[in-house]
């Protein structure tokens, strides 16, 4: 159950300073968890005395859904796994922590681990992202009044202990704005091409509202704008699922006095061994909407690509059953489709130069990660590559295939 904003908070206790400090705490040595070509553009950057717009993010975001009722029983919650994961993650250069209202205790639960760890890293040694708007699963649990946004945003500082957010982003856009075009499954790179117009993405488009929904939008982004100017927020930015939609109101902020160009977007599910449309919209996000920060989540597909997918999953029967499929086709392999999945979603993010936010919930899943991400920016190596193609192969159709969202049952 999502903590309504004028509830009571749950309260997760800080754990006693003599926090356990074993052989599975300790990173193992290897590469630094960092995207190389803002590290490059960044070292440039300080050579020159110029600035570049990087919002200075790993490689690996840690994905603190996880850290929620969510995905964990309430004992593994308030025992000492959810600080002894954070810290680990940190110790390795996981350094940015990306979070929502909506995602049920998880906001308290890092806060408090976070809390912590302050001794040995302090608050300037890590990102916090957030979100707000979102507060339960149907449209009707959506509120995007400019006074619900400044009344989030002021609960996740004090549930994260800090007084400031280095971004925070509209969640899931598409179920406030104005529908434009069509609200189907499919492959959503028809929009870039002879459909655009049917999407609101053709030239001349872009600073058009299409009505009450996408007022509601622009209004969200003033107040966080307003809280940008106090020094309260560094960044904002949207999520969603539709990337027509991200990208259409993306192109609205930038082109709709006062407001102005996103600072940040977090896109997921579309940079997987299922789909990669992500990687096509990127230039759009990056060269038409002028975001300087783009991110990508789930690289599993929520869940879709392990044996054992979730039953609200929005995923249609025959993409599960295509799932299916890619888990036989990895019976033999060491970890099995989620591991060549994560792997996969590492080496596209690798290539795009964007992070790739995975939720960890416990010390084993961050030294896999990072195992994995590390085998990948080392360079893949043919046994690798063939199982990513033998997957990529047996979704056949469904390749590039996307769900409808929002869902007509939640609307």
């Amino acid at each position: 159950m999502v903590v309504r904003l004028d509830s009571l908070q749950p309260v997760y206790s800080l754990p006693s300073l003599d926090i356990p400090d074993e052989a599975e705490d300790a990173p193992a040595p290897g590469l630094p968890v960092v995207r190389w070509a803002w590290d490059m553009c960044y070292f440039l950057s300080n050579l020159l005395k110029a600035t570049t717009g990087s919002s200075r993010l790993p490689a690996i975001v840690f994905g603190a859904a996880a850290l929620s009722s969510i995905y964990n029983v309430q004992d593994h919650l308030s025992s000492f796994n959810p600080v002894r994961t954070v810290r680990l993650a940190l110790r390795y250069g996981v350094t940015a922590f990306d979070t929502s209202a909506y995602y049920q205790e998880s906001e308290i639960v890092l806060g408090t681990a976070l809390k912590a760890l302050e001794l040995d890293f302090p608050r300037s040694t890590y990102k916090l992202m957030t979100k707000c708007g979102r507060y339960g699963s149907t449209v009707a649990d959506f509120d995007y009044s400019p006074a619900t946004i400044r009344a989030s945003v002021q609960r996740s500082l004090a549930r994260l202990n800090t007084n400031y957010l280095d971004a925070v982003y509209l969640h899931d856009v598409e179920f406030v704005c104005t529908q434009v075009g069509p609200r189907e499954a499919g492959d959503p790179t028809i929009a870039l091409g002879d459909a655009q117009a049917e999407y609101g993405l053709a030239p001349g488009q872009e600073g058009e509202v299409w009505g009450e929904g996408d007022q509601k939008i622009l209004d969200a982004l003033g107040e966080l704008r307003r809280m940008q100017d106090e020094g309260i927020i560094k960044a904002i930015g949207i999520t969603g699922y539709p990337l027509p939609t991200l990208l259409r109101l993306a192109l609205l902020a930038l082109h709709t006095p006062p407001y102005e160009a996103l600072d940040v977007l977090l896109s997921y599910s579309h940079l997987t061994v299922q789909t990669t449309t992500f990687a096509a919209f990127a230039p759009h996000f990056r060269e038409r909407a002028r975001i300087s920060q783009l991110l990508t989540a789930s690289p599993l597909n929520m869940g879709l690509l392990t044996p054992t997918p979730p039953s609200w999953h929005p995923a249609s029967q025959e993409l599960r059953a295509a799932a299916g499929r890619a888990n036989v086709v990895c019976a033999e392999w060491e970890g099995g489709l989620p591991n060549v999945s994560v792997g996969f979603g590492y080496g596209k993010a690798i290539e795009l130069d964007v992070p790739m936010v995975v939720g960890l919930s416990n010390t084993r899943e961050v030294h896999e990660n990072v195992h994995v991400y590390r085998a990948v920016r080392n360079g893949k190596d043919e046994t690798r590559r063939a199982q990513e193609d033998a997957v990529v192969r047996s979704f056949g159709d469904l390749q590039q295939w996307s769900w409808a969202s929002p869902p007509a049952h939640l609307i």
